[in-house]
């Protein structure tokens, strides 16, 4: 029934489909630790659901493996961004976000499988299937399940497929002989510490979510801290930078189920005229995208960050116009946009006399 599931799931799509134990998470103590120092900020739903994360018992009673799904998201041209005026800044968005909500995408191809399962199983099998939204450790999982390994920026990282992969899982009641773990395989190797423009990894296997640009500029709600608004660039949705220094990358799978739900458009970002979208124009356009969880006080919040970080002269009307938004959020730090770009004129002008 194990090699069915397999050829089920690559049949579908997914790249890679591997087993684990459904068993207390080994960095459970770790998760518990990271909850206590408030590494998680604004994340509730982390602490809320610790318990669950902690004890697989309590998401599906009976549960006995884990099916740990992965599904490449990359591609061949990814470091070549579409052609883009010089004089028109350009910001960028993270690499996960260039499709469709990937939790719809796979939504259908992940029930599928359960299905499959539940049929093969008899009538008394159960199936609980998540796309990164279960309340389970699924780094953890992928990991016993030999998928990757978790990277000392956390994240995982296969052999086979590097970094630019998504987790998907299914909790069952049916009972499968567990796949060999994976080991950490980083070595010496501190390229992803060095590559975080905000000190987010303090350590090896250590993250301050409040510093990352992901959690800054998808997960806070409010206003970004302007000790960290510099360090952000021109990113305005996620941030890349641990995961594209990483030596296993050479390994990487170009996207398959993926491909069809790319959107070329997102890949590189017209701010100016993404200040100027309306409630109608922000849904038009991200509807049915990872962005639209930012909703659009948060995007053009982001989007006033970093014109104020890569921005020219020709912002400063597109700018003006923020300060007057409904939004306060966007007015504050659309203010602040001006500031930095009016700064760097200054001393540019300085140094030229």
């Amino acid at each position: 029934m194990k090699d069915a599931v397999r050829r089920k799931a690559i049949e579908l799509g997914f790249s890679e489909c591997r087993f684990a134990a459904a068993e207390v998470p080994r960095s459970g103590g770790a998760f518990s630790r990271w909850l206590e120092a408030g590494r998680h900020g604004e994340m509730a739903y982390l602490q809320r659901n610790a318990e669950k994360r902690l004890d697989p018992q309590r998401v599906l009673p009976g549960v006995r493996t884990f099916i740990v799904l992965a599904i490449a998201y990359t591609f061949r041209d990814a470091e070549q961004p579409p052609a883009q005026a010089v004089s028109e800044p350009r910001g960028q968005v993270a690499r996960y976000a260039w499709h469709a909500d990937y939790h719809e995408v796979l939504r259908q191809p992940l029930d599928d499988l359960a299905r499959f399962i539940e049929r093969q199983g008899g009538g008394e099998t159960q199936c609980l299937a998540y796309v990164d939204t279960g309340p389970i450790l699924e780094r953890d999982a992928a990991q016993s399940a030999g998928i990757g390994f978790i990277g000392k920026h956390t994240n995982l990282i296969g052999r086979r497929l590097g970094n630019w992969f998504l987790l998907a899982e299914i909790l069952t009641t049916a009972l499968f002989e567990p796949d060999p773990p994976e080991t950490n395989r980083c070595g010496s190797c501190t390229r992803c510490l060095a590559a975080c423009p905000t000190g987010a990894l303090v350590a090896p296997f250590e993250m301050d979510a409040r510093r990352c640009i992901s959690y800054l500029t998808i997960e806070l709600k409010g206003s970004i801290p302007e000790s960290l608004r510099r360090p952000i660039g021109g990113r305005v949705f996620g941030c890349d930078d641990c995961l594209e220094v990483c030596p296993w990358n050479r390994f990487a799978k170009e996207a398959g189920m993926m491909n069809a739900a790319a959107r070329p458009d997102l890949r590189s970002v017209p701010l100016h005229e993404w200040l100027q979208l309306d409630d109608a124009g922000f849904k038009r356009r991200f509807a049915g995208t990872p962005m639209w969880r930012t909703k659009r006080r948060g995007l053009l919040r982001n989007v006033c960050v970093a014109l104020g970080n890569v921005g020219n002269a020709d912002s400063l009307a597109p700018l003006a116009k923020a300060v007057q938004d409904p939004e306060p959020l966007v007015q504050e730090h659309a203010r602040w946009a001006i500031a930095e770009i009016e700064s760097r004129r200054r001393a540019a002008t300085a140094a030229s006399e």
